[in-house]
């Protein structure tokens, strides 16, 4: 498995740039394999929406065939990817960053999918910062974009915390939905988590002590991602355009008719997972997350620089980490404003 820690690599200091290296060539129709990659998270909706309601399939038409894989957490995903086991993966930023800075640049974002979407939910009786000194917190994996978060906090509030769980909060990377068990047998004191996990959280007696969106101007920071490994993205470019216009999609109905996204993404978590989550829950969710095609490129530096300060990213040159030239095509095509990295 590739570590949540491969970040950390030996490369000059460098800027933030925003354009790709190379752009992708022309192509005639879509066609071949696309294997894709996201995880049953509220905050993935573009994803579950385009999947279960088949927009991605219909765009990339019947040349194309689309295989699915799901995971938990951005640094399994970027494994994924950078092993040629899939070709595209929707992830947070920081794995993205991750699988950037480690590959040399052989993994792009082509575009965004979500803002907000994150909580810090925790036991009753924990109702500030200093509460959780000695008490044990959960995120998804260690050095994913919720994780990273986590520490961040933490450490403004002078509470240390060490890789490997010590410190003073011990922090206990595991799966979300074992996180939600953890949390109703009181094993854990609250986790750091995307939706719906965190309003599962909430229906099992937790309350929420941070509301990430508090933590960003204007509340708009990168939740999701859309990552294409460079090297698919340059033979493909006609499949990434087709899979773009399902997200397009996908968005489009999340905000016309929300009833039926929200039974979209219950039935895609469902069928990923095994496990039912409940309509009010997944209906709670939706409130607190922007979907947008926007991957909010300043927030995603931002990220990179938090991980930088907690050691599980080198100072590294994220030139080119963004290729947005299909989006904004697409984007233009539609009398949308481009967006900008």
């Amino acid at each position: 498995m590739v570590s949540a820690l491969a970040g950390v690599v030996a490369l000059s200091a460098g800027g933030w740039a925003a354009t790709a290296a190379a752009a992708p060539r022309a192509g005639s129709a879509p066609s071949g394999t696309l294997r894709l990659g996201y995880f049953p998270n509220v905050t993935h909706a573009p994803a579950l929406v385009g999947v279960q309601g088949s927009y991605f399939q219909r765009a990339l038409g019947p040349n194309v065939a689309l295989k699915l894989f799901t995971f938990n957490a951005g640094p399994a995903a970027v494994e994924a990817l950078l092993s040629d086991s899939i070709d595209a993966s929707y992830m947070g930023p920081n794995p993205a960053i991750n699988a950037f800075v480690q590959s040399h640049g052989a993994v792009r974002v082509v575009a965004g999918a979500a803002s907000g979407g994150a909580f810090l939910v925790v036991q009753p009786g924990i109702t500030k910062p200093s509460d959780l000194k000695g008490k044990v917190l959960a995120t998804p994996q260690l050095g994913n974009t919720q994780d990273v978060a986590l520490r961040t906090w933490l450490g403004t509030h002078g509470l240390h915390t060490t890789t490997s769980g010590g410190g003073d909060v011990s922090i206990r990377p595991e799966d979300n939905g074992t996180t939600v068990q953890a949390f109703q047998q009181h094993t854990v004191d609250g986790a750091w988590l995307p939706e719906p996990y965190a309003s599962q959280l909430v229906a099992a007696g937790g309350h929420v002590l941070v509301d990430e969106r508090t933590l960003w101007p204007g509340g708009r920071f990168a939740t999701t991602e859309l990552v294409v490994r460079t090297d698919y993205l340059h033979a493909h470019p006609a499949t990434i355009r087709a899979l773009l216009q399902g997200q397009q999609q996908a968005i489009g109905v999340i905000r016309s008719d929300p009833t039926r996204a929200e039974q979209l993404v219950g039935q895609a978590i469902q069928s990923a997972t095994g496990q039912a989550v409940k309509a009010s829950t997944i209906v709670a969710s939706f409130p607190a997350i922007t979907f947008t095609n926007d991957p909010i490129a300043s927030s995603v530096r931002v990220q990179a620089q938090d991980a930088e300060k907690l050691g599980l990213l080198a100072k590294a040159n994220l030139s080119g980490l963004f290729d947005l030239s299909i989006l904004n095509s697409l984007l233009r095509a539609s009398n949308q404003p481009a967006v900008s990295s």
